[in-house]
């Protein structure tokens, strides 16, 4: 499969390595083709691993990946071209942090809205799936690197779109327990959760831990 990620940093290059172990062939996107992030991995990655623009990578993806900083992520969207856009699947695993006024981050979107939404809002033609945006990037990608069983969650609108995400996030990266929230709305809980998390972060000193439910 051809796989277009927007973004270079260590989101965006997680997942495209772990895609390109399974055999895909992936593009990362930035604002210059010629960005020195980009062009590091893909000498890493090998023949399976290319880079280009925002266009060219929503261009040449069958799926795509939304891995900006929220807060550029409706920028890069529209960079990204919208005739490349319509009918594919964005996994939008960006959060609305916004660290103009330092640490810790505010949510620049809450409570009656979420990036998810605006998204799906300004480009309707696009099949938005949130997912993987409540854990950090090597999480993501090798959830049984915890010792216990954990949970991924997805949003989005369109139940087909929803179905093909989660067999990515089970085939592709091995998650056993993948919980549907529902339409694109229910993305304004797990983008909140992002304060908690920070916080989670900073007792712990370290990233590697995630959300479990536990019914009765």
């Amino acid at each position: 499969m051809k796989i277009g990620i927007l973004g270079t940093g260590i989101v965006g290059q997680t997942i495209g390595s772990r895609l390109i172990q399974n055999h895909h062939q992936v593009m990362l996107g930035a604002r210059s083709a010629q960005n020195e992030k980009a062009a590091q991995w893909v000498q890493q990655q090998g023949e399976h691993a290319s880079q280009g623009t925002f266009a060219d990578a929503a261009r040449f993806g069958e799926i795509l990946f939304n891995c900006t900083a929220g807060m550029a992520s409706l920028e890069v969207l529209q960079q990204a071209g919208p005739d490349n856009l319509p009918g594919k699947i964005l996994v939008d695993v960006s959060n609305p942090l916004d660290f103009s006024r330092g640490m810790p981050p505010v949510l620049s979107v809450c409570n009656e809205d979420s990036l998810a939404e605006r998204i799906q809002r300004t480009f309707p033609q696009l099949k938005v799936v949130k997912t993987l945006n409540t854990m950090t990037c090597a999480i993501m990608v090798k959830p049984d690197s915890l010792q216990e069983e954990h949970n991924v969650f997805i949003s989005g609108n369109e139940t087909t779109a929803k179905a093909t995400v989660t067999k990515l996030l089970q085939n592709e990266f091995g998650w056993k327990s993948v919980i549907d929230l529902g339409d694109i709305t229910s993305a304004r809980g797990t983008e909140m959760f992002l304060p908690l998390w920070l916080r989670l972060y900073g007792t712990f000193q370290s990233a590697d831990f995630n959300i479990k439910i536990v019914r009765k």
